[in-house]
């Protein structure tokens, strides 16, 4: 077996392993607003559940040159977010929202998806997605070095689930009618393949 010390690697090397050991990635499609009031769109695949009392979810948002991403800049002004679930349905549009705009353009209008209202925070969702969470920011945190921190580490707190009819009944989701799609590496994606239960030990 191979054995690699992360810190002869380049930060390159270290991301294709990481990307591609890890899978498949949960993708959070993420709005956020500017101080212009412009909506921003991205999809992040660092992204997890933290905590179900109070429901609360991680995005870590990697930086460019020790620069925060428009997404963790708005969350941090702005304390407030959506994130969204990424399905077969909607990952095309997403990935168009991936493309670098600058601050003043809108990825949400680019890629032609619906704006739609929160029900109680400012930032609006999009209507093509079968789960939104509406979120108000429980911490941020800088990670790496402390000069050129590489990462933004987002903790949000859900205080508004949006869920499609069609993939709710008796306080479950339907896995196979969401259709969620998954990061692997590169360009690849995943859909739910075969589901399989293996029962918890009491």
């Amino acid at each position: 077996m191979l054995s690699i010390d992360p810190k002869t690697n380049s930060e390159r090397e270290n991301y294709k392993l990481l990307i591609g050991s890890i899978v498949p990635r949960p993708i959070a499609f993420v709005t956020t607003l500017t101080e212009d009031g412009i909506i921003n769109g991205a999809p992040f695949s660092y992204f997890n559940i933290v905590s179900s009392n109070p429901p609360m979810i991680s995005l870590s948002i990697q930086r460019s040159g020790g620069k925060q991403k428009d997404t963790a800049r708005n969350i941090v002004q702005k304390k407030e977010f959506v994130v969204h679930i990424v399905d077969e349905q909607n990952v095309e549009k997403i990935n168009e929202t991936a493309a670098s705009l600058p601050p003043n353009e809108s990825e949400v209008e680019r890629a032609q998806l619906t704006q739609v209202e929160s029900t109680k925070i400012a930032v609006p969702g999009v209507k093509e997605a079968k789960i939104r969470m509406e979120c108000v920011l429980e911490q941020s945190l800088e990670l790496g070095d402390k000069d050129t921190p590489g990462c933004d580490l987002i903790i949000g707190k859900v205080i508004q689930f949006h869920v499609d009819n069609d993939i709710y009944e008796n306080g479950r989701i339907d896995a196979k009618q969401l259709a969620a799609v998954s990061r692997l590496a590169g360009a690849n994606y995943a859909k739910i393949g075969e589901i399989f239960e293996i029962e918890r030990p009491k």
